[in-house]
């Protein structure tokens, strides 16, 4: 069993130090329960709800020197964990990019661009262009990919067959209105793509008003049958849940004496959806 931890964190634009502060209370707190891959929300470190371009661009950091990264990589050697979250990047290009990062004790193992940018996220980012980066891990293989990328199933796929046992999500879902008795749809949208691709999907969701916004705070770990280990939260509160996580169980797509869930694909058919 891999014990994974996703955290739920009260952030604030511009709050660079109390946000990273408050990454790292909750990583030790996930380690202390014995996480071995944490995983914090989307722009952990910089906060969400920017005035424009130029207020991002003065809490941007390249990744080869961003302080966020390197407290992250000692969390991560302190405590004996993986850690995926997001900052705000200045790409080399001089470009700014909505990234997330799987970082481990011995450094950076992977920085992922948000590829499917949301909203205003568009006046302020550059999308990325690269397919959601599989990393193999210790304990077994960790895609990474960012809130709205959850939204388009060809995303999620691509991550699946690249053999990810399970999807770290860095996530800032915006509340919207929720029918009663309902989850949010965006909690039942990644229920629909562990199921549909077999795998472990752990999203970490912020909380806490920023500048008139309202999050969701739907926190969750989801296991390939499309059913919640922790979670979701769905409350505007921190949190750090965790679950043991059988990452051998993303391994068999097979869902019927007769069905695989990837081989059963007909891409050939599919080719409209892409085009």
């Amino acid at each position: 069993m891999t014990v994974v931890a996703v955290c739920q964190l009260g952030l604030a634009v511009g709050e660079v130090e109390s946000n990273r502060a408050a990454a790292a209370a909750a990583v030790v707190e996930a380690a202390g329960q014995g996480a071995e891959l944490v995983v914090l929300p989307e722009l952990c470190d910089s906060g969400y709800v920017f005035t424009g371009d130029a207020e991002a661009r003065k809490l941007a950091t390249p990744a080869a020197d961003s302080p966020t990264l390197h407290e992250w990589q000692a969390l991560a050697g302190g405590y004996h964990t993986t850690i995926a979250g997001g900052f705000c990047e200045l790409g080399e290009d001089g470009l700014l990019y909505n990234s997330a990062a799987l970082v481990g004790p011995g450094g950076v193992l992977a920085v992922y661009r948000k590829a499917h940018l949301w909203d205003a996220e568009k006046l302020v980012f550059t999308p990325g262009d690269a397919p959601p980066p599989v990393v193999d891990l210790p304990f077994g293989r960790a895609g990474l990919m960012i809130c709205y990328d959850l939204e388009f199933p060809e995303w999620v796929r691509l991550a699946a067959l690249a053999g990810a046992d399970l999807i770290a999500a860095p996530v800032n879902w915006p509340a919207m209105p929720v029918p009663v008795g309902e989850r949010p749809c965006d909690v039942v949208r990644v229920q629909a793509d562990a199921c549909v691709n077999g795998v472990f999907i752990a999203v970490a969701d912020r909380c806490r008003v920023e500048r008139g916004v309202s999050w969701v705070g739907g926190t969750v770990i989801v296991g390939p049958d499309g059913y919640p280990l922790a979670g979701p939260v769905t409350a505007d509160e921190p949190a750090v849940l965790v679950a043991s996580c059988e990452l051998a169980r993303a391994r068999n797509k097979q869902v019927s004496a007769h069905n695989d869930v990837l081989t059963d694909r007909r891409p050939q058919l599919y080719r409209q959806v892409t085009g």
